[in-house]
């Protein structure tokens, strides 16, 4: 990130605005809401700024901007006509190492307004670093829909009652579970109903009674073929509430950003030849884990039930006692098959679907040969890409025909996606200097003749 969102204590902080227009007059109003001493330079100013001054709201200096005035000042806002003077000014601001805002000019400056929903005392900033501002406004507008007045009033009853919670409950984890179970419970809905006293009464009847025994689970969560926006609802809510994580190496980083960011995050991801841990130990140490207490997302790209060895982990965790829960996701081949623009069914082309793990054991693959070669189906082999010419040849020697159509798609639904199609015959050899990236998959039938026609999907490299 280009800038690290934090919140400004101003209070009584003297701040500076040079320009008196209409950008000068938006910061001025914004600097007071917060508390901080205003002080404005320029020789010609709006009325409204002027009536300021007269009543001794804020400090007025009519003249150009002089280098004497930054002294003293915590904050620093340049927002004047000239190009030129706004530059001096920020040269001048960060050579005294102060905080200065160069309005309309993210390139310039240490200091950017982020866009504000106010909801005092709870506050959200939208900022896309200067990039679009506009942006910014049209992102904030729709939230300002979603997220109704109220929930000031119920951040409010939250402060009020944050010390009380403090002494009831020991560890931060157990304050944490308190006030998610109360912000998604009937005490919140009491406040945003606008009953606010029937609200106290109840949280302080819920801080008189036994506190509840935290209890650790698993959630067994599928995070999709890679595009964060396949994710379910479920598990992003169950990502969010989880106090470990621990994930796979075909877990996407825009969808692992996306959990708890004070959650500890455990990698045990297998690659060929090279496993962080057993699969015996990953089944143990989700069972550890939630017998500390801790809520676990156990994060799987795909589906936990497809080739995710989900099932050989929910066995470890039943025999062990432990509560689990299962999230499906959109497996690979769902997300990469639509996203490639290759129906995986199609009544011209295939009236059935195999999938298959191409894992190659001693530089060849156990696979039931003669149903893979069987007419009008699709075969999509989940980690085939180090036995793709394996897997070509096998499927020739059994009768498919070598022009057989077969496409391998790099990181499908991501960024990165690319999609390399050819024959049994000659995929092999067009990938050989293609560096293909993990994950990959591979998908043999007639019904990657389509992928031209209804490909959707662009990549940032095409």
């Amino acid at each position: 990130m280009d800038f690290l969102p934090l919140c400004l204590d101003l209070k009584q902080r003297p701040c500076l605005v040079v320009g008196g227009g209409d950008v000068a007059s938006r910061k001025v109003q914004l600097l007071l809401k917060a508390g901080a001493h205003v002080t404005l330079v320029s020789p010609e100013s709006r009325d409204d700024l002027l009536a300021l001054a007269e009543a001794g709201t804020i400090i007025h200096h009519a003249r150009a901007f002089q280098h004497r005035d930054l002294d003293g000042q915590y904050l620093i806002i340049a927002a004047t006509d000239s190009a030129e003077v706004n530059q001096e000014i920020n040269q001048l601001a960060q050579d005294h190492e102060k905080l200065v805002n160069v309005a309309d000019q993210s390139a310039q400056g240490n200091v950017i307004f982020p866009s504000i929903i106010d909801r005092d005392p709870l506050q959200i900033a939208i900022s896309s670093n200067g990039a679009s501002p506009l942006l910014s406004r049209v992102l904030r507008v729709k939230l300002e829909s979603l997220i109704p007045n109220a929930y000031g009033r119920l951040a409010g009853l939250i402060k009020k009652f944050r010390s009380q919670v403090k002494g009831r409950y020991e560890s931060q984890a157990e304050r944490r579970r308190f006030w998610e179970k109360l912000l998604q419970g009937s005490i919140a809905e009491m406040v945003l109903s606008g009953r606010e006293q029937e609200a106290e009464e109840r949280l302080e009847e819920c801080l008189k009674q036994a506190a509840p025994k935290a209890k650790g689970e698993v959630y067994l969560v599928g995070a999709g073929p890679g595009d964060p926006d396949l994710l379910t609802f479920r598990a992003l809510r169950l990502m969010q509430q989880a106090d470990v994580v621990v994930y796979d190496r075909l877990v996407s980083k825009p969808i692992l950003e996306l959990t708890r960011r004070d959650a500890e995050r455990i990698y045990v991801g297998k690659a060929r030849a090279d496993h962080a841990l057993r699969q015996e130990d990953i089944n143990k140490l989700l069972a550890k884990l939630a017998k500390e207490n801790k809520r676990v997302v156990r994060l799987k790209g795909g589906d936990p039930f497809i080739f995710g060895r989900g099932g050989e982990e929910i066995e470890t965790l039943a025999a062990e006692g432990v509560n689990f829960q299962v999230v499906p996701a959109i497996t690979a081949a769902l997300g990469t098959a639509a996203y490639a623009g290759i129906p995986l069914t199609h009544r011209d082309y295939a009236q059935s679907c195999l999938f298959v793990t191409g894992h190659l054991k001693d530089n060849t693959m156990n696979l039931n040969w003669e149903a893979l070669a069987q007419p009008q189906q699709t075969v999509v082999v989940y980690m085939g890409y180090m036995g793709l010419p394996v897997l070509c040849q096998k499927l020739m020697e059994h009768g498919v025909p070598a022009d057989k159509p077969i496409a391998l798609v790099q990181q499908a639904t991501t960024p990165e996606q690319r999609v390399f199609t050819g024959t049994l015959s000659t995929l092999p050899d067009l990938i050989k200097n293609e560096n293909v990236k993990p994950p990959s998959l591979i998908i043999v039938g007639d019904v990657v003749k389509l992928q031209e026609k209804l490909k959707w999907f662009k990549s940032e490299s095409e």
